[in-house]
């Protein structure tokens, strides 16, 4: 089986094909748009690229042809010889990555399913749009400041009660700053749309369905944990779960000396974030639930922060068993845990 390794490019892509001894074979470059038909006359080979914006969909191309497809993690090409001694082309690289194939079996990233990539895009599009009217708050009430002027009220209502306050100034609202409240009153109405769809996109979710009967997780949480998770069957126990979304203590020991550090912060940060706050909601819809119990003495051990960290990691259990098992949340099941 050849070997055929792709360094990705804006408009033309560097293509090296090898034999499985090493031989050289081929060495071109091949326009993007053009890969699809380049890898579809080829015979069944070991297709290899490097992450990057457009690696998913040329893998998902190149999967349709019966091609094994390979795409390493661009943290890792630097150890099989991408820009080794100083030098790096799009030539020696792909001929790099070829090199190491046929040298090694590469091991991949998964290549998420394309309803997990449009569940990714509706999600950072909504991560985006809050950015935005973050930004955009922060400026007019910066202007308020310099008047020595201050304003409580939410982003919604952040326009209405800035144009109130100056309504009595000289001057009154200045045409810069009345752009950017069009522009704060126009983000917020698209990000209420785009709640809006996520939250009709989980409930027509049989998966988002059942992992929303856990207390504090709602459309968001839910979406981000299918959208990562993508396929639990990939993960052999709830530890490896646990260890890819970054919840797990690290460790930084040499010798003798062992030292445990803070949760390694590896995977998706934005599915931990919702992750932390759906414990800390469920700390306040359910004071009494046996998960909040069990949270609570950790706190009084190890202080409140890291309970809630630990309560977070509990959470991607119960997720995780729920999507894998059909089920749903079932809280005396961890009333059976804290008695035991």
């Amino acid at each position: 089986m050849d070997h055929v390794a792709i360094d990705l490019g804006g408009i033309n892509s560097q293509v090296c094909v090898m034999s499985s001894v090493g031989e050289l074979l081929l060495e071109r470059k091949v326009a993007r748009r053009k890969l699809g038909d380049f890898l579809a006359r080829r015979e069944a080979s070991v297709v290899v690229l490097e992450t990057c914006s457009e690696a998913m969909a040329v893998a998902d191309a190149a999967k349709a042809c019966g091609h094994d497809v390979r795409v390493v993690p661009a943290t890792l090409v630097r150890s099989l010889g991408v820009g080794a001694r100083g030098i790096k082309t799009d030539e020696r690289d792909a001929r790099a990555l070829c090199i190491a194939s046929c040298r090694v079996e590469l091991r991949s990233v998964h290549v998420p399913s394309p309803r997990a990539r449009e569940l990714k895009h509706l999600l950072g599009s909504r991560d985006a749009l809050i950015q935005a009217r973050t930004q955009l708050c922060n400026h007019v009430k910066g202007f308020l400041r310099q008047k020595l002027l201050r304003v409580r009220a939410t982003p919604s209502k952040l326009p209405e009660a800035t144009r109130l306050l100056l309504s009595d100034k000289p001057g009154g609202v200045p045409g810069y700053i009345e752009r950017v409240l069009l522009g704060l009153e126009a983000t917020t109405a698209q990000l209420a749309e785009a709640n809006k769809e996520a939250a009709r996109l989980a409930k027509s979710d049989p998966v988002c369905v059942r992992l929303m009967t856990v207390p504090g997780v709602g459309p968001i949480t839910s979406l981000r944990f299918v959208s990562t998770v993508d396929d639990p069957t990939r993960f052999p126990d709830v530890h490896r779960l646990q260890s890819y979304l970054g919840v797990t203590p690290g460790e930084n020991s040499s010798s003798m000396t062992v030292r445990r550090t803070g949760i390694t912060k590896a995977g998706c940060s934005s599915l931990r974030w919702v992750l932390v706050e759906a414990a800390w909601c469920l700390c306040r819809l359910r004071p009494e639930d046996p998960a909040v119990l069990w949270c609570k003495e950790i706190a009084k051990r190890r202080g409140k922060t890291v309970a809630i960290v630990a309560l977070a990691r509990k959470l991607i259990g119960i997720l995780f068993a729920i999507w894998r098992d059909g089920t749903t949340y079932e809280a005396h099941r961890g009333a059976r845990a804290l008695a035991g």
